[in-house]
């Protein structure tokens, strides 16, 4: 899944030159907590509500310029980029949210919040499912899982995995809502440890 599936289109911006009690009432009317700073259409710094807490007296608000407060060169990402790579983006410089360039043109913004229900709806956490939960030694193994489960008639919503030892994982099949009694009994008959079922 792409970031520009996760942007809203024509971002709320703000000029260098806008003072910051601007900065704070965009954010306010719009509901959002950062604001790329553009000069001439093109993206020269980045401005967050975290940047404005420092500057609460109204007195300071109304002086300063936005561009003495914004970050300079903020981190960017593609809009082609995939969501796991704009997630480690604000992992590991533990930012909020970056903004989203197209051919070096600024199209978007996508934040911490975007990600998460980008990440809820891959999982397919809001739909009605079912979970299994298999342990899965030998390779080649995952591909035999899955087409037990297809034979079965399940429907797969998402797959996520965790190590188990060196050798063994475990793999989570979330499912479209179903009775997994059936295809359970036929993954322990195949061989694979079936560690918990969630109807």
């Amino acid at each position: 899944m792409k970031v520009k599936n996760w942007i809203k289109n024509e971002p709320i911006t703000i000029n260098r030159t806008a003072l910051l009690q601007d900065a704070v009432q965009l954010m306010k009317k719009h509901s959002i907590r950062h604001l790329p700073v553009m000069e001439d259409d093109q993206l020269v710094g980045f401005v967050t509500e975290s940047d404005l807490r420092q500057f609460l007296f109204p007195s300071m608000v109304e002086e300063i310029p936005v561009h003495q407060v914004m970050v300079l060169n903020p981190i960017t990402i593609n809009s082609n980029a995939s969501i796991e790579s704009a997630a480690k983006l604000i992992h590991d410089y533990k930012i909020g949210g970056l903004p989203v360039l197209e051919k070096k043109k600024l199209v978007g913004v996508i934040t911490a919040s975007d990600l998460l229900s980008a990440f809820i709806e891959v999982m397919g956490l809001l739909k009605q499912s079912s979970r299994l939960d298999v342990i899965v030694g030998k390779e080649g193994g995952v591909e035999d899982v899955t087409r037990i489960i297809n034979e079965y008639g399940c429907e797969i919503i998402s797959v996520a995995t965790e190590s188990h030892s060196s050798r063994q994982k475990v793999y989570y099949f979330r499912l479209e809502k179903t009775d997994l009694t059936a295809v359970a009994e036929a993954l322990e008959e195949a061989g694979y440890k079936v560690v918990s079922v969630m109807d």
